[in-house]
């Protein structure tokens, strides 16, 4: 009878009807609510989430997630476009209630109750509003062009309400709305052209003249999906299991084919989870396109190394699981979406180990001979998940698998936190052992559709089923960031035994299975708990010719390098050199040195192409080099650059990184001259504790060694051999609507110190019109140098240190005199007399008029010995096509007078461009990390 009566009141009920209108992009929409309190506290107030108010500014959190992760689109897009839900009105019976948006959550609402609903009591409400659809393009959910609606969220809905609170969360494109259980019946009238798909069941359908009239039910749900198209996008696969609606695409496969596929992935989610509990269920294209599968979606179809069922299957296998666990598993979605994704993506490797044990990583492409050398080719598929998470790790940019979703930097969020979360679930099956894990996942299940989940639920069941102790599990795998990384100490060995000792190395405990193979083959395998890795164990020999620590990853291990002893040879951990073409995974096996051609160029090498070795794979490393030797075409000697460097993480410190480097480059800095560099450095990286901050900090110290052959062509400012000892302090912010940027410089040599400081600030209005400033000022502490080589310029630096990409360094007529560089001055014009010997200011500000149209005026103070001050001005039109990576300068007045109306103005011109493939590529993937 309790039992009965938990269930009446652990959800609530909303009877609601709706009217589309595509032309306005709008619903109407007229709500009766009755609201259970299923908490022992007396309610005073009600918490609705909003999620479609989320679109209404620009300066929600909505909008504010958009900007921190570089996308323009929300921040440039018509009024139109947005979103917003009006004219709300909330009535207890016949009083209509207050209700205010908290200023933190604009997309909920607070509603006052008249009459405090005591525990186990009930209220009826009943709200009217209009929702304004936003353009589908910023999060995939809303009003496509063509007219097509894809709702979620979008209604009202009550937040879910545990520990004596309702949680507040704002929508942050992340789909972990935190939503009270409630059933649905809706009504829904929308235009007859329109078809409706979705995963309510339809009990009844009318058609009046130009109208359509669905009646909808769904019980215990925390969302629902409505599509609407115009034309019938969506095929329902039903089979005895669960009615599978699903647009989700591929064309080369026919419906029978789909058929079998889902029938398959049904089957298998069926008996390793549990039964679906509702009648229906959709898998969107839309919905995978938000969480795709990484790496088959980076495939263009022709290229991709998988059969197209394989695809499918992978791609609707993922979907399935992803909407199967969040409609009928009702956990926090935001700050417990590591057991979402931990289940997913281990009931993934499972189905892969059931249905294709044999499938490498890169598919058929394994099978070439001419990629047999690399290890990316012989890596199982369910081994690629361990490498997405250690990129972050190598990075120290990994984060707690526990951290609530809003705070996790995108990358994490959408792939290196899913991945660990599944080989975390995995590792701890395979500790337990008896199919505990299974059991656990199917028992919440059962347990838990009907009424809210929490992690407590999934651990106190866990625990509840076996005698060893699992709490490092949650404290340290889930609730922290620490690293493993175990390695073997000491090892001996007679004829019938093996006895050796295993270090933990970071002082992270938790058990790590040993492993003994035979020509690749297993013969040996134990666990060793916590205790056991601080002790001396003996093992029989049994022809074991190799001791392997976490042979098949089962632990998510930092450091798989360090993990093996060979028993046969004079060397136990040997590693033969392999060289690699272009890019690799790392192979713990072998010293991979990775080779591939370069090409460089400029004015006085020409075309400098050479070979690169380095040790750079996918995975960060903590010593890297890299020397490539070249030949330059036009001075027809050899050329190139080296660079080793150290990295140091620090795992608990805003001081994140330390990197100890040295390089060296030779090549040409005028026809007849060549230059060599060499340029020892210590670099201090600062994060803040917020990961998501975008807020970057930069400390460097460094010698610059420059030797330089003497040029018959240059006879001023040819300064030869000198050293320049350097510190900097870099501080930017950068995101789409602000960037700010502060930089302060000391250099000191034996002839002269200097001191410079540097402000940037960049701001997109609401108008979408940008303002760009910057602020320059340097500063002679004393100078006894007798060329203006080291002195400050106005429009062109000299950069004596090599730091600039000078396609023609030494210029000063012609295409490559027009380069411009964001540096000193900043200046775009030519002005005589361009050096300051004393000190130099600068102002340099732009702002936009059209697009990527802007005006720019540059003004500045300069002083040189022995004359005043010179004041110094320009102005001209930018072509900011691609902020600091292309960009074209048009002089029009300046102290130069009316440029523009002047001769030979073609060779005023000044353009930004870069070619380098790295700073083009962080352009894109800025987003991410």
């Amino acid at each position: 009878m309790l039992i009965g009566i938990q269930k009446n009141y652990s959800q609530h009920f909303t009877k609601m009807q709706a009217v589309v209108n595509p032309e306005s992009k709008t619903i109407t929409v007229e709500q009766e609510f009755v609201y259970h309190n299923a908490s022992n506290d007396t309610l005073t107030s009600l918490v609705f989430n909003d999620w479609n108010n989320a679109y209404a500014t620009k300066f929600t959190p909505l909008a504010k997630r958009f900007s921190d992760e570089f996308y323009r689109g929300f921040h440039l897009a018509k009024e139109d476009d947005r979103g917003s839900t009006q004219n709300l009105k909330i009535l207890d019976t016949t009083t209509e209630l207050q209700w205010n948006r908290p200023e933190k959550n604009p997309d909920c609402v607070v509603v006052t109750l008249t009459n405090a609903i005591l525990p186990f009591q009930k209220i009826k409400l009943t709200l009217t509003y209009t929702l304004k659809i936003p353009n589908a393009k910023f999060t995939n959910y809303g009003i496509d062009n063509e007219g097509n609606f894809s709702l979620k969220n979008c209604f009202l809905v009550p937040a879910r309400y545990e520990n004596n609170k309702f949680l507040q969360y704002s929508n942050n494109n992340l789909d972990d709305s935190a939503n009270g259980i409630t059933s649905f019946e809706v009504l829904i009238t929308l235009p007859s052209k329109k078809k409706l798909s979705t995963d309510l069941n339809v009990l009844q359908f009318d058609e009046k003249g130009e109208e359509t009239t669905h009646l909808l039910k769904g019980d215990n749900r925390t969302n629902i999906n409505l599509i609407i198209t115009s034309k019938p996008e969506f095929t329902s696969f039903k089979n005895n299991i669960v009615d599978v609606v699903t647009d989700l695409k591929n064309t080369k496969l026919n419906d029978v084919q789909k058929a079998l596929v889902i029938d398959k992935v049904v089957t298998f989610t069926n008996a390793f989870i549990g039964k679906y509990p509702h009648e229906k269920i959709i898998i969107t294209q839309n919905d995978y396109d938000k969480n795709p599968f990484y790496g088959l979606n980076q495939l263009p179809s022709f290229l991709s190394p998988f059969p197209e069922e394989f695809l499918y299957e992978i791609k609707f296998l993922k979907t399935y699981l992803n909407s199967f666990l969040k409609t009928s598993l009702h956990l926090d979605p935001r700050k417990e979406n590591w057991i979402y994704d931990g289940i997913q993506v281990y009931a993934m490797m499972k189905y892969i180990d059931e249905n294709y044990p044999n499938t490498k990583m890169i598919g058929s492409l394994s099978r070439f001979k001419l990629l047999q050398n690399f290890n990316i080719a012989n890596i199982d598929f369910n081994d690629q998940y361990s490498y997405f998470y250690m990129l972050m790790a190598r990075k120290n940019l990994d984060q707690p698998l526990g951290e609530s979703k809003n705070n996790l930097i995108k990358f994490n969020e959408q792939i290196a936190n899913k991945y660990k979360a599944g080989l975390s679930i995995r590792f701890l099956d395979d500790f337990l052992k008896q199919d505990i894990m299974m059991q656990s996942i199917q028992e919440l299940y059962a347990k838990k559709q009907h009424i809210l989940a929490t992690r407590t639920d999934f651990e106190t069941l866990l625990k509840s089923k076996t005698k060893k102790d699992i709490s490092w599990f949650f404290t340290t795998m889930i609730n922290s960031r620490d690293i493993v990384d175990y390695k073997f100490t000491t090892l001996s060995k007679t004829k019938d035994s093996i006895t050796f000792s295993v270090k933990n190395r970071t002082g992270t405990t938790i058990p790590i299975p040993v492993y003994g193979t035979r020509k690749g083959a297993t013969v040996f395998k134990q666990w060793l708990d916590i205790e056991a890795c601080d002790s001396t164990l003996t093992i029989p020999r049994k022809n074991i010719d190799r001791l392997i620590l976490n042979l098949k990853n089962e632990v998510p291990e930092f450091n798989l390098r360090n993990n093996w002893k060979k028993l046969n040879g004079f060397l136990p951990n040997n590693r033969p050199i392999k060289f690699v073409f272009m890019k690799d995974l790392e192979d713990p096996y072998y010293n991979q040195i990775l080779y591939v051609p370069s090409i460089y160029y400029n004015l006085y090498d020409g075309l400098t192409p050479g070979i690169r070795l380095h040790n750079k794979t996918i995975l960060d490393k903590p010593i890297i080099f890299d020397v490539n030797p070249s030949y330059s075409t036009r001075s027809q000697n050899i050329s190139g650059s080296a660079a080793f460097v150290v990295n140091q993480n620090i795992r608990t410190s805003t001081l994140y990184n330390i990197r100890y480097g040295i390089s060296a480059n030779y090549f040409n800095y005028a026809q007849d001259a060549a230059y060599f560099r060499l340029n020892p450095s210590i670099q201090l990286r600062i994060r803040e504790p917020n990961f998501r901050d975008n807020r970057k900090q930069l400390i460097l110290f460094r010698q610059v060694i420059v030797n330089k052959d003497e040029s018959a062509i240059l006879t001023e400012n040819t300064a030869t051999n000198y050293s320049v000892f350097n510190t900097r302090y870099i501080n930017t912010k950068t995101e789409v609507t602000n960037h700010v940027n502060f930089a302060i410089d000391l250099q000191a040599s034996g002839k002269f110190s200097k001191l410079t400081a540097e402000i940037e600030y960049r701001k997109l209005f609401e108008n979408n019109r940008q303002l760009n400033l910057r602020f320059y000022a340097g500063s002679f502490l004393h100078n006894k140098t007798q060329s203006n080589f080291f002195s400050f310029a106005l429009d062109r630096p000299t950069d004596y240190l090599f730091d600039y990409n000078y396609i023609g360094r030494s210029e000063n007529s012609g295409l490559f005199s027009q380069q411009y560089i964001i540096a000193e001055g900043g200046f775009k014009s030519k002005i005589d007399t361009p050096f300051a010997n004393r000190w130099l200011t600068s102002l340099n500000a732009s702002y936009s008029i059209w697009n990527w149209i802007e005006l720019y005026g540059d003004v500045g103070l300069m002083k040189n010995s022995g004359s005043k001050e010179r004041f110094v001005y320009d102005s001209g039109i930018r072509l900011n096509l691609v902020t600091d990576y292309f960009e074209l300068y048009f002089p029009v007045y300046s102290n130069n007078g009316w440029e523009i109306s002047q001769n030979k103005y073609n060779e005023k011109i000044r353009f930004i461009v870069t070619f380098s493939p790295k700073t083009l590529l962080n352009l894109f993937n800025r987003k991410w990390f």
